[in-house]
């Protein structure tokens, strides 16, 4: 499906994103939102875009927005070297982060007009909120799929006001060349800065800090028959796709026993007969288990390019199936996540129905 475009001159009637989400109703709420089927269709798109290509990724001609993207990336890590970690023994987290952080705040405005030709600059209050919550809480000193969310949505305002373009070649490099440059830069952040996983579920979530990276690569191989998905219980894997990738991190992050340290990864390994299931049910398992939790998502921005207009307060109140999102190809990318949440903070395996 496509892409709604959001045409420059509506910026100055919109209002500047800030968080909304503070219930479990309000989630409710958010998924009768345009902004919430916008973004459904931005990663269905982005999943599509890399079904059969993998890594290393290199291209002739990237556009200008995705390398400029890309150098941002890189100023963010260059920052690392300049602002090293206090050699004072902390317990969560290392005060430098918060350094980092001041950093970021202070130079957004002049990064992101560095990124943006200057017809652009009047989006840079709606983007700037999206940039600031996508590497960690800077207070709490932690990262967590909150803020990996918060990162995709700022790609996403990006291609409403077609900066990026909504085309497959463009979409490919957002995730091959854009997000994995961004995965790494935080990979370095958590490693550096000892940063804490926000809201982890433990042993019973996917992974401690990420997420999307697991839709992207199972997209990567939802149509590779060669390659079985239980290949990941064999490491070293290489690092063709987003998924092994994450996998050889989580091995180079935890020790013990695979089966006890990531337990969902190793069900999924065991139990789901194809790539193309793992694809579909991880979708499934980001809205409940990300999208569905108001202490992941509270703190990201909404409103502005990314609306907060509900549409009928009365029917997202009273009825928590109610979902706003288009009829999509099947597999859908969210599937009305709201009758899925429970009080139950273990992550349900949404496939295991679904063989």
């Amino acid at each position: 499906m496509d892409i709604r475009q959001v045409p420059l001159s509506d910026l100055e009637q919109l209002e500047t994103p800030n968080p909304k989400i503070r219930s479990d109703q309000d989630i409710r709420a958010w998924q009768t939102t345009r902004s919430y089927g916008d973004y459904a269709i931005f990663l269905r798109r982005l999943n599509d875009s890399v079904v059969g290509y993998y890594l290393p990724w290199s291209s002739e001609n990237p556009s200008n927005a995705i390398i400029n993207t890309v150098k941002l990336l890189d100023t963010l890590d260059s920052w690392i070297d300049e602002i090293p970690p206090q050699e004072t023994p902390q317990r969560f987290g290392n005060l430098s982060f918060r350094k980092w952080g001041a950093r970021l705040e202070d130079k957004s405005d002049e990064l992101l007009n560095a990124l943006l030709p200057s017809e652009y600059s009047p989006v840079i209050p709606h983007l700037k909120p999206y940039l600031l919550t996508s590497f960690g809480s800077f207070l709490r000193m932690d990262y967590g799929t909150g803020h990996e969310t918060s990162f995709a949505l700022f790609l996403l305002c990006l291609v409403l006001i077609r900066f990026f373009k909504p085309k497959p070649d463009e979409e490919r490099e957002l995730v091959l060349r854009v997000f994995l440059r961004y995965l790494r830069l935080c990979w370095r952040l958590q490693d550096v800065y000892k940063l804490e996983p926000a809201g982890s579920h433990g042993v019973w979530g996917l992974d401690d800090f990420h997420f999307l990276g697991y839709i992207f690569g199972s997209g990567q191989l939802r149509d590779q028959k060669e390659i079985p998905v239980s290949a990941v219980l064999r490491p070293p894997l290489p690092p063709t796709n987003l998924y092994f990738m994450l996998i050889m991190r989580v091995h180079d992050v935890k020790n013990g026993p695979f089966h006890e340290h990531s337990s969902q990864l190793h069900s999924i390994a065991v139990g789901v007969p194809n790539w193309s299931k793992v694809n579909s049910g991880l979708f499934k398992m980001y809205e409940a288990e990300v999208l569905g939790k108001r202490v992941v998502v509270q703190h990201i921005p909404l409103g502005g390019l990314l609306e907060w207009s509900i549409p009928n307060t009365e029917t997202t109140s009273t009825n928590p199936k109610a979902s706003p999102l288009p009829a999509l190809a099947s597999p859908p990318v969210i599937l009305n996540g709201a009758s899925r949440m429970d009080t139950d903070t273990r992550t349900r395996a949404p496939w295991a129905n679904n063989r």
